[in-house]
């Protein structure tokens, strides 16, 4: 019996070892929030505080790529697969645009995390990727209440059940608060929390911190807000002895929206939420992980939407599944300061648009080539007739990869009245 208590207690304390070592992972999205949007990205407009207080503990990535829109960010990091592969092609909340991401069909970041031993919790925004979170792995969750429902009504969605809050509730505080509970309550083993924000998506509403409706800088309180958020959390990490054991991630799901542009350095970025252009799609993206992620590093290397579920997966100890094809590529090394294998390209889609873009050209689906040197500013329309020894190069590289990917063989949106995300977005401004 002694000899079987020693054995039991030898497995327990090497069960708590491979869990101490997995780190506890927070991916903060925030919607609708560009690089213009935000201070460390050089924004002319916008105080970010605490958000570029991670960027300086941590490393800052200069060119990560999600979708135009919400929808299909959210499933691409759900998937770590393009929307060709998925069907997750536009927000589901709308019309079902194409044949929808299935969670049965996929391997979803937050199962394939509870399978090395994750508690596992989400809060915020969910609706456009479709099903519930809990379909996709989470054990706990609050959300919108349903399709048709909106995160500043006091209804939500808290673990499959609807809940009312009281009158003059705080959205946002809802999150939150859900979060910070989440934390403390999984404080003792590795937990995964995907923190989607509704802040700064319109309409533009007052926070508990606005002085008055109709403030002029209502658009700044709600970025303001959003950021003490982030601080938020960050601080009860510190006072739960997390801080370092956990790697926090913040980004943004989409460009900033059409109504609310900024500079950066007086240059207006090309293209907004919505559009196929660099503005649509290139997003902040942090990374701080105390005594690991190098302070204050700006790494060069492009990142997809598609990539933090193997970085995830390789942080805890997993593996990736055999027999289904995965496009994401893990930047664990690139975390711990390491070169890695970053990728070579990063590939976007809405609907039936797509393009590969590489560090000094892109290419679309109608086999255009643009010159990228002073993206995300200006996007340079090449002619085949004018290629240059560098473009014509380009031209050969991104072709290959465009036939290799076959997109147009993969799940498409070819439902009536399909249109490409920005002509939709045009008519649902503010509503999405």
């Amino acid at each position: 019996m002694k000899a079987l208590i020693a054995i039991l207690s030898l497995l327990c304390v090497h069960a708590f070892a491979a869990d101490s070592a997995k780190p506890n992972i927070i991916f903060i999205l925030a919607d609708d929030l560009g690089i213009d949007n935000v201070g460390c990205y050089g924004s002319d407009k916008h105080k970010t505080p605490n958000i570029d207080k991670l960027a300086a503990g941590g490393t800052r990535f200069e060119t990560c790529y999600a979708a135009p829109v919400c929808g299909p960010s959210r499933c691409l990091l759900m998937t770590g697969r393009y929307a060709f592969r998925t069907g997750g092609l536009g927000n589901q909340s709308w019309r079902p645009a194409g044949p929808g991401a299935k969670s049965a069909d996929e391997n979803p970041v937050a199962k394939l995390l509870k399978q090395s031993g994750y508690a596992t919790g989400m809060a915020g925004k969910w609706r456009q990727v479709g099903e519930t979170p809990r379909d996709w792995g989470f054990d706990e969750y609050t959300t919108d209440p349903t399709a048709s429902g909106w995160y500043w009504q006091r209804t939500h969605l808290k673990n499959g059940e609807q809940i009312t809050v009281p009158e003059g509730t705080y959205a946002g505080d809802v999150v939150h608060d859900f979060a910070v509970d989440f934390i403390r309550r999984n404080k003792d083993k590795p937990f995964f929390f995907y923190y989607s924000m509704h802040h700064v998506h319109a309409p533009i509403l007052k926070t508990p911190d606005t002085a008055k409706d109709g403030d002029p800088a209502l658009y700044e309180d709600n970025i303001r807000y959003m950021d003490k958020q982030v601080g938020a959390v960050v601080a009860e990490l510190e006072k739960l002895g997390l801080r370092e054991k956990t790697l926090v991630l913040f980004s943004g799901d989409n460009g900033t929206a059409l109504n609310f542009p900024s500079t950066i350095g007086g240059r207006m970025i090309n293209g907004k939420k919505g559009s196929m252009l660099e503005g649509g799609s290139r997003v902040p993206f942090i990374a701080n992980w105390p005594g690991v992620t190098p302070a204050g590093a700006v790494s060069k290397d492009m990142v997809s939407f598609a990539d933090p579920l193997a970085t995830f997966v390789e942080l805890a100890g997993g593996k990736l599944p055999e027999g289904m094809k995965f496009d994401s590529r893990s930047f664990a090394p690139q975390l711990r300061g390491e070169k890695g294998t970053p990728r070579e390209w990063a590939y976007v889609q809405l609907n039936a648009k797509w393009y590969v873009r590489e560090p000094g050209f892109k290419m679309n689906e109608a086999a255009e080539l643009f010159e990228m040197s002073d993206a995300p500013f200006v996007e340079k329309l090449i002619p085949a007739a004018e290629d240059t020894d560098a473009s014509k190069a380009a031209r050969q590289r991104l072709t290959v990869i465009l036939a290799e990917l076959n997109p147009a063989a993969g799940k498409r949106d070819d439902a009536p009245g399909a249109k490409p995300g920005a002509q939709r977005l045009k008519k649902r401004q503010g509503t999405q």
